[in-house]
């Protein structure tokens, strides 16, 4: 199995080696050349998350030096195994993904991308792993890979413009993890990683590797929850499972795409976006059009410029072909507000702000007549954002235990300014 560029001028490379670099050199994304076909009949007998990893990954790393460690990189990235609940009645799910160390989805692809790095040969120098955060992702990244020998990580967050739970959970590994608060936004600490990752005279200097969903290590094992979740959801119904995913840089939506692509029973896959609708207006016929991001109540999805759009277009480079198979919706801040309140007194469910996006989206494609069994998928704890959610439903709001371990560690940011030499010097310094 080889990866390939988007943009197709960079040849073709193992998936370790497209792994390790993160971006291409030609600056596009890497994916996979081809893609295996399953049935839910090939999973007989998985029943646990790593089970379905370990099988649905497989043909991705086969004669990889990364598959020889697959088995165990799978028990460790996917050994909580998220719950799919029912939420009201009818066919309403949630798929709650946020019981891992950071209480976010995003831990399973940091984990599962740590392991991979880790299988793989050690230079002298250690690998700086440099990544963007929203929120979410930077925190995932800082703990799958804190302490962890030959590695040191850089985390960008946008300054202000994260949740304080998130901001704290992002400065407070130390070791080989620092973080810098950026004076920009998200679209910026994006374009700051992606710059120093183009830039080959710099990375002579200075290993780098990514974390972001750009990296197809983040990409492929997210798509493993929805692998697993469809099938336990097929097995005792014998219907396909329809999504809601929250999106910001597209890279949870797609996986789900690409679950869907490879013969997962999943049925309809929706978009659900905050304020930030660049998706939203082209699933909607418009052009692409990205734009400054806008700070939103759900904060990890403030991208003006989703990175992954560009794996979606090569995949499907007809877009009335690509708007047959997604369509998506947006959602402002006050409706975010009502759903949290209106999921609290009708269910008794606390809701982050990105899983109310998708909660709202889901509830108004039932009001427009849709069937089937729905889920709306659930990305980050709602302890995570006390300030928006406890007020909305006048109750406090219980962290889980490593949550708030990670809360008493003390939390230092350093100032960045949006200036890519600046962020080189400070790499090439440690």
């Amino acid at each position: 199995m080889k990866a390939l560029s988007t943009r197709g001028i960079a040849p073709p490379v193992a998936i370790s080696q497209a792994i390790a670099a993160g971006l291409a050199p030609d600056g596009g994304l890497y994916m996979p050349e081809q893609w295996p076909a399953f049935s839910p009949a090939d999973f007989a007998g998985d029943e646990t998350l790593a089970d379905v990893g370990k099988r649905l990954l497989a043909p991705f790393f086969a004669d990889d030096p990364i598959g020889e460690r697959l088995d165990a990189i799978c028990d460790e990235a996917f050994a909580v195994t998220p719950p799919l609940r029912r939420f009201g009645a009818g066919g309403d799910f949630v798929l709650e993904l946020f019981h891992g160390p950071t209480a976010a989805f995003k831990d399973y692809g940091a984990a599962f991308l740590a392991g991979c790095l880790g299988a793989l040969p050690q230079g002298e120098v250690p690998l700086t792993i440099v990544v963007a955060t929203s929120g979410d992702t930077g925190a995932a990244v800082g703990a799958a890979f804190h302490r962890k020998p030959g590695f040191r990580v850089a985390i960008l967050y946008p300054d202000g413009r994260v949740s304080p739970r998130q901001a704290h959970q992002l400065s407070c590994f130390g070791d080989n993890v620092r973080a810098f608060r950026v004076d920009g936004s998200f679209d910026d600490c994006q374009r700051l990683v992606k710059s120093a990752l183009s830039d080959a005279a710099f990375r002579a200097q200075v290993p780098l590797g990514s974390a972001n969903s750009i990296s197809l290590g983040r990409l492929l094992p997210q798509m493993v929850y929805y692998a697993h979740a469809s099938l336990a959801h097929w097995r005792a119904t014998g219907r396909a499972l329809n999504f809601v995913v929250p999106t910001g840089n597209l890279g949870n939506a797609l996986a789900c795409v690409l679950a869907r692509r490879i013969g997962l029973p999943i049925g309809q896959i929706v978009l659900a976006s905050n304020a930030n609708a660049v998706l939203p207006d082209f699933f909607a016929g418009g052009e692409y059009a990205p734009g400054p991001s806008i700070a939103t109540l759900a904060n990890a999805m403030d991208v003006g410029a989703p990175n992954n759009f560009e794996r979606l277009q090569w995949l499907y480079p007809d877009a009335e072909q690509l708007r047959g198979l997604l369509s998506a919706d947006a959602v402002d801040d006050a409706t975010i507000r009502a759903t949290i309140v209106d999921a609290w007194q009708r269910h008794g469910e606390a809701l982050c702000p990105h899983t109310a996006c998708a909660v709202h989206v889901l509830q108004r494609r039932r009001e427009a007549g849709a069937s089937g069994d729905w889920a709306a998928v659930s990305t980050a704890h709602p302890a995570k954002f006390p300030e928006v959610v406890e007020p909305l439903i006048d109750q406090d709001i219980p962290l889980p235990p490593a949550l708030a371990a990670m809360l008493d560690r003390p939390s230092n940011a350093q100032p960045l300014a949006d200036d890519g030499e600046a962020l080189r010097d400070l790499l090439r310094h440690g």
